[in-house]
């Protein structure tokens, strides 16, 4: 470590030990017993239940409880602790909560990195509860939360000055003269270390969170930040990661394999499939820059403003455009009667495509083209010859040299005929990223099925998988291995893409996407052995609990043991506290569930934040929160003022009536989720009304334009949504 590296750390350090508010004043009042300025006096202490004045202070530098002190004297009684002389180099992911809680819970489980657990196999539970609306703004003053005036009981008190705080964090009286300073906490956005809670610090409706947990969190909720989209905060929790394979940990650490580990599908449940199910719709041919077909837009101003725009873009008939014969969509459709019965291919004619380009003096022209029938029969495979002079051949990527083109009399539009009279209305065409190929051959089409878009990239669009990527994860063949010396064989590439599919339509729609690759957290659960101690109470493996609003047993607690439903946050923590203790479910084991998913949702319904409900009976929970909301409002329908105070004080304490509820050597987080998502909703929804009236209206007549200036805004908002916070602890 270098010597910057070690003021880095050293200086951590020293912000954590002396985050304390002492000064000299309080330090020798507090030795003379004085009860008058240090909150730790004899006054403080007997307060707190300290008969002789005294009070000892735990690791986590807070007054220790009769009852902790008993516990700490068990040398196995786990902890979960941050060190200050941790080296943490990125914020904490949801994900991060995630693996903690498999760690406690699963004999296979990753130590996590960016905290210490100390005798974790000691945790008997673990409860993991999802507040969206808490805000680390809240904690260090820049939202205020300000209590509701108390009317004065006499002509006296109403005549005493009142003391105002004001955003700065200090209070004055009514004469404006600063009374006594009130620090808040230091939280820096562009900090991912934790914070150490200090009440006095804090708010006082937040204070209760001080006693129960030793920091607050900066945690980073998923996202792409290409697409500028906020991924689910319950998904990163509940989804796990499927463990790999002895095979496949061997694989992973030899040096000699390149590329992915081949998809283990060992416990996959087939889902067979239609291929029409995977042809692209018009949002996904727009989103992959395919050239629009005509028959995705009804006759009259929709077709004819496609078309002129077409035309602008020089991919009309008049630049050697060609658009298969296909009038309507519905002419793709075959009836009921020509299906036979299971078929794959469900009447229709699935072509695979592949082709080869060069560079012209005009730009990217075609030099070879493959298509493979659904049998992996070869239907055609011509050299083409370019109508402009060749600058690059790309013989690395296309194998095409000046010899093989020499004698080649084939133009495109020779192609382009023989194209028209192959494909009919009930074509299919395949291929990766088609859309360069449909660009070189200078077509359209309205039936398309690529794989760079049902295999997606684990990132999202616009990024995507290779070919030869994804023919060694799901077909284990080794493809284009001339890359960058005599190039790719289309053929075998047509083929590689005709398998993919083939597979996909086996498979089943999750196939080849991240739910391939993840599982439900309690079905992870549901495989690890209980410790042998529990085992007495006859369950043998792990179980989970969702006590959420509505009916959590259509979504992801489908696959807990005990899928708790509500209508208000009374209800989840009574429903946390049932799973946890077993009672009154007979699905329940005798001595409790292990782990319990919880969401708390008042507030984030007060605040405005709960916008969107998938089913009705949810609308009409959302709408119940809302309507208990009392108190002044700003313009975006949040509450405010002391509404807001009221909500936050209402959520904080159903916290503590959680983890008071919960039985010892139980381990306790909290995440928020996300930060305020609204301005991000906001913006998607003004882009996806631009894109749609984009591709049937002119610039002029769009009732929302979308600039560089509503790009980098949705970036913004998008960034700052991400950030969400997190507490953690053991009972």
């Amino acid at each position: 470590m270098g010597r910057e590296g070690r003021r880095r750390k050293r200086n951590r350090a020293d912000y954590e030990e002396h985050n304390t508010d002492f000064g000299l004043g309080a330090t020798v009042a507090m030795l003379n017993g004085s009860n008058a300025t240090s909150p730790n006096s004899d006054a403080a202490n007997q307060e707190k239940g300290e008969e002789d004045g005294w009070q000892k202070i735990g690791k986590n530098g807070r007054p220790e409880r009769p009852e902790k002190r008993a516990k700490s004297s068990k040398r196995s009684y786990p902890a979960i602790t941050h060190s200050s002389h941790a080296r943490i180099q990125n914020r904490v992911r949801i994900s991060d909560f995630q693996t903690l809680a498999l760690y406690l819970l699963v004999d296979d489980g990753t130590a996590p990195q960016w905290i210490s657990c100390q005798h974790h196999h000691a945790v008997k539970k673990v409860v993991v509860l999802m507040v969206p609306g808490l805000e680390a703004a809240m904690f260090d003053g820049k939202i205020p939360l300000e209590p509701p005036q108390v009317a004065p009981e006499s002509a006296e008190d109403a005549a005493k000055p009142e003391s105002v705080e004001h955003s700065t964090g200090h209070k004055s009286s009514k004469k404006g003269k600063p009374d006594v300073p009130q620090r808040r906490l230091h939280i820096s956005p562009d900090d991912y270390y934790p914070v150490k809670l200090n009440s006095e610090q804090l708010p006082e409706p937040l204070r209760p969170l001080a006693v129960i947990f030793p920091h607050i969190w900066p945690v980073r909720t998923p996202g792409d930040e290409k697409t500028m989209r906020i991924h689910s905060p319950m998904q990163a929790m509940l989804s796990a990661p499927i463990p790999l394979t002895p095979e496949e940990k061997l694989m992973k650490r030899d040096k000699r394999h390149k590329g992915p580990i081949p998809q283990n599908n060992k416990a996959w449940k087939n889902d067979r499939t239609a291929i029409t199910e995977y042809v692209a719709n018009l949002a996904e041919l727009q989103e992959n820059e395919y050239v629009i077909h005509p028959a995705w837009f009804p006759a009259g101003p929709r077709q004819s403003d496609a078309l002129a725009r077409r035309k602008a873009a020089k991919q009309s008939a008049d630049d050697g455009w060609v658009d298969t014969n296909v009038s309507r969509l519905e002419d793709g459709e075959v009836p009921e009667n020509e299906i036979e019965s299971g078929s794959i291919t469900a009447g229709r004619n699935v072509i695979t495509m592949d082709c080869e380009m060069c560079r012209t003096e005009e730009g990217t022209e075609l030099t070879r083209i493959s298509l493979v029938s659904w049998d992996g029969a070869i239907i055609m495979d011509e050299l083409v010859k370019p109508a402009s002079q060749i600058t690059d051949y790309l013989t690395a990527y296309s194998g095409i040299t000046q010899e093989l083109l020499q004698n080649v009399t084939t133009s495109l539009s020779d192609i382009q005929t023989r194209l028209l009279e192959l494909i009919t209305p009930r074509t299919i065409l395949v291929g990766h990223s088609l859309n360069s190929d449909m660009n070189a051959l200078k077509m359209t089409h309205p039936f398309i099925v690529d794989t760079s878009i049902i295999y997606p990239h684990a990132r999202g669009p616009p990024f995507k998988q290779s070919l030869k990527w994804l023919s060694q994860k799901y077909l284990s063949r080794e493809i284009q291995k001339n890359h960058g010396q005599t190039g790719h064989d289309s053929n075998e590439d047509a083929r590689a893409c005709l398998d993919l599919v083939k597979q996909k339509c086996e498979k089943g729609p999750k196939w080849g996407t991240s739910e391939a690759t993840t599982e439900s957290i309690f079905k992870r659960l549901g495989r690890s052995p209980r410790p042998h101690h529990l085992q007495a109470t006859g369950e043998e493996f792990r179980s989970g609990a969702v006590v959420d609003w509505g009916d959590p047993s259509r979504g992801y607690g489908s696959l807990a043991r005990v899928a708790i439903g509500c209508e208000n946050d009374a209800d989840v923590v009574e429903g946390i506290k049932k799973a946890i203790e077993g009672k009154d479910f007979d699905e329940a084991p005798a001595s409790g569930v292990d782990f319990v998913w919880g969401r708390l949702r008042e507030l984030e319904a007060k605040r405005g934040w709960w916008t969107r409900s998938k089913t009705d009976d949810n609308a009409e929970l959302r709408e119940n929160a809302m309507v208990s909301l009392s108190g002044a409002k700003d313009a975006a329908g949040e509450a405010s003022g002391p509404a807001l105070y009221e909500a936050v004080a209402k959520t904080v304490g159903d916290i503590a009536a959680i983890f008071e509820s919960l039985p010892p050597c139980t381990a306790f987080m909290v995440y928020s989720g996300t930060g305020d998502p609204r301005e991000t909703a906001r913006l998607q929804a003004m882009q996806q009304r631009f894109r749609a009236e984009y591709q049937v209206k002119k610039w002029d007549q769009l009732s929302v334009k979308w600039t560089d200036k509503e790009e980098q805004a949705l970036r913004k908002a998008c960034w700052q949504a991400r950030d969400g916070i997190g507490f953690v602890v053991v009972k």
